[in-house]
């Protein structure tokens, strides 16, 4: 398999830090929870890029490239991949994230969880516009989230 003049190019999840400074705990957990959400959905993963930055950070972004002058959590940018996989970039802005959490009192691990299967499902072309949208959305998000306490939470990959 070649992939842009690369043999046997292995598609993965990275994470990333912006402007702040922070570490995801059971990264490979995460991935492969990630990854079986892609293949549940009847897609194949492709290159997906995790960034967390500030809140500044994104508003910034936010604004310049959606034209939303407001906080968000995340924001996805996904790929154009020819090879029909599930690419893109998923900023999260870990101060909302940390804010939700504490407005919700769920723990801030739960809801960066949240947050990430949303920008995926972004990536899988699932939108959040209108309320039947949402109320799509929130059930996937539920879904998965419990496919990954279920499963993942415990297991040491």
């Amino acid at each position: 398999m070649y992939f842009w003049g690369v043999k046997n190019h292995a598609f993965m999840i990275l994470f990333y830090n912006q402007d702040v400074t922070y570490k995801v705990c059971n990264r490979r957990a995460i991935k492969h929870w990630l990854n079986d959400v892609i293949v549940s959905e009847k897609h194949h993963q492709g290159d997906i890029n995790i960034i967390f930055c500030s809140s500044d950070f994104l508003r910034n972004m936010n604004v310049r490239f959606l034209q939303h002058d407001y906080c968000t959590d995340v924001i996805t940018f996904p790929y154009d991949d020819e090879r029909h996989r599930v690419s893109g970039d998923v900023f999260i802005d870990i101060y909302t994230v940390n804010d939700n959490a504490l407005y919700y009192a769920v723990p801030f691990e739960n809801e960066l969880l949240r947050v990430m299967v949303h920008g995926v499902l972004h990536l899988l072309d699932y939108n959040d516009g209108s309320v039947e949208e949402s109320v799509i959305m929130r059930s996937k998000e539920d879904h998965y989230l419990s496919l990954f306490t279920e499963v993942y939470s415990e297991r040491k990959l």
